[in-house]
């Protein structure tokens, strides 16, 4: 329920900044009239978005034994993947977003067509909608379906209130901050995920299983209690992970923190010594 609040919270508030620079450059511009239009773009991605979480669960339903083993585990993985990229993409991209959206915008409402205004913020959305739907059900995947399900309400309720009363009134969020915390929490998330797939393929017989049992501490957190249930829905706990988790598990760390490394270079160069 943790990691569906976090994701959802995390989602739903880029969806609800997205929808607050549209909404605010309408407003810039003096063109109110086409709030309807966002609006409408929002619902239509909503729902969309619904549609494809919707078709991933009734596919993992319907499959059963070694295909259900393969179909959760490659959710797992391309939640991983798309996770990963994100947060990067975030990273690299935050300072543009708000520009592109007002250009957009703008162009949209030159067109003089309300369709063009709908598709701003239906795409916009929607991506941020699609993102929500492959996580959660990675996450539902990975722990309990009811649980996924309230955490993600809870997340989105924050998120529509968050965004609401930072367009409404005078409140602001450290945004930067805020999606920092998020993202070295997700990360986490994603790492787990990542272990949760590997056990999956394993199980499924994709994968071998190398010393199948590295450790064991259920003794100490058993992964069936509440706290092993919540640890391995967060982190991807495992009492008694296999050789080939643990590895890929530091083996997606590693590759993180060059990947960061590698970033904030790329962004502040080191400074030749003067001669």
């Amino acid at each position: 329920m943790v990691a569906a609040a976090l994701i959802a919270l995390r989602e739903g508030l880029e969806a609800a900044l997205i929808v607050g620079i549209v909404l605010g450059y309408l407003r810039k511009i003096g063109y109110l009239e086409g709030r309807k239009s966002v609006w409408l773009g929002v619902f239509a991605a909503v729902l969309a978005s619904l549609g494809v979480a919707l078709t991933i669960q009734l596919v993992g339903m319907e499959l059963e034994g070694r295909a259900e083993g393969i179909f959760e585990g490659a959710t797992m993985f391309l939640a991983v993947g798309v996770l990963t990229w994100m947060i990067f993409w975030m990273r690299y991209q935050a300072r543009l977003i708000k520009t592109s959206l007002e250009q957009d915008v703008q162009q949209a409402v030159e067109t003089g067509t309300r369709w063009g205004l709908m598709l701003v913020a239906f795409i916009a959305v929607f991506r941020e909608g699609v993102e929500t739907a492959l996580f959660l059900s990675a996450a539902a995947f990975a722990s309990d379906g009811q649980g996924t399900l309230i955490g993600a309400a809870l997340g989105l309720t924050a998120a529509i209130l968050i965004g609401f009363l930072i367009y409404a009134s005078t409140a602001r969020l450290n945004i930067r901050l805020f999606f920092n915390i998020t993202s070295v929490l997700l990360l986490l998330f994603a790492a787990g995920l990542l272990a949760n797939g590997i056990h999956e393929f394993q199980e499924a017989g994709v994968i071998p299983t190398v010393n199948g049992q590295l450790w064991d501490t259920n003794n100490l957190v058993d992964e069936n209690s509440s706290l092993g249930q919540m640890l391995k829905a967060v982190v991807g706990y495992n009492g008694n992970p296999s050789l080939v988790e643990v590895v890929a598990y530091f083996s997606y760390w590693i590759a993180v923190l060059l990947g960061l490394r590698l970033w904030m270079e790329s962004r502040y160069p080191p400074k030749l010594e003067q001669a």
